[in-house]
């Protein structure tokens, strides 16, 4: 299944995406939330889909959001792409970096990009995250895919100026308004043939920055569930975002490029779909 939320920033609904159609299924659930993942709503909704129900659907212009409500915690793995280390002149981790995102940088995946007050590094990063399925505690990495619901297109922004400059705490350059973009949907975990092996690119104003795959992550996601799990409980419906490969703007040479207002910010994954955010300024 590819799940999908619709409508109003804080008034969305629950809807799938069949056939590139867009199904308004809040006759069903009622979002996909905590709750929904917790108390089996993915075998739940299946099942009710595979009943052939009839569902209104969505007009192709209304707005999608996150594909999850907000959860518990965004956890974000650093340095995982064993290039980009190299581009950053970071070392390759010796055990995964963790940092996190508020909950309040979640956003739909093609809503404006709001470049932080006082920025003047704002970085984009595109990136596989997983969502959580159930309840996830000292679980052992043969049986982590069991705890994984599904996976999303997220794009990382980054404040460079404020997780570097500004003591040194990656959390300060991570969590601005907007700086989650996730979607277009959540694809369960049938519709992806092969986790370890998805093209990925972004593009900024039209020029492709980043290129690569996950083939070449660092940590693959049954490591990171396992290895999250010792050090925090995750939660159905938690978002981890596994790192980034290079093409990043800090990396650039001879000199780094950040976004400004006016940019266009556009990334995508193989079977996870696209998104495409503008870059606006801060206003009160």
């Amino acid at each position: 299944m590819k799940l999908i939320r619709f409508g109003e920033i804080g008034k969305e609904k629950p809807g799938v995406l069949i056939d590139e159609k867009r199904y308004d299924v809040s006759s069903i659930v009622t979002d996909f939330n905590e709750n929904f993942f917790e108390e089996n709503g993915l075998e739940k909704l299946k099942k009710a889909l595979d009943s052939n129900p009839v569902l209104p659907e969505i007009a192709a212009d209304v707005r999608l959001g996150s594909p999850v409500a907000r959860p518990s915690k965004i956890i974000c793995i650093g340095l995982n792409y064993v290039d980009h280390c190299r581009e950053t002149n970071a070392p390759i981790p010796e055990e995964p970096i963790l940092f996190f995102k508020s909950t309040t940088s979640l956003c739909g995946p093609n809503d404006d990009l709001i470049i932080p007050k006082n920025s003047e590094k704002t970085d984009w990063e595109v990136e596989l995250a997983f969502v959580v399925g159930k309840k996830a505690s000292y679980v052992e990495e043969a049986e982590a895919l069991d705890y994984v619901a599904g996976y999303c297109l997220l794009n990382d922004y980054s404040e460079r100026a404020f997780q570097i400059e500004r003591g040194g705490q990656w959390a300060k350059g991570k969590g601005s308004d907007t700086f989650a973009p996730l979607g277009p949907f959540l694809a369960t975990q049938d519709e992806i043939a092969d986790v370890n092996n998805i093209p990925m690119w972004l593009t900024v104003n039209g020029k492709k920055f980043q290129n690569s795959n996950t083939s070449n992550l660092v940590f693959k996601i049954p490591f990171l569930v396992h290895y999250l799990s010792q050090f925090m409980t995750l939660l159905p419906g938690d978002i981890v975002s596994t790192g980034t490969p290079p093409g990043v703007g800090l990396g650039i040479k001879p000199e780094p490029i950040y976004l400004k207002a006016g940019d266009v910010v556009e990334l995508g994954m193989e079977g996870l779909g696209s998104s495409k955010q503008t870059a606006v300024a801060y206003k009160k």
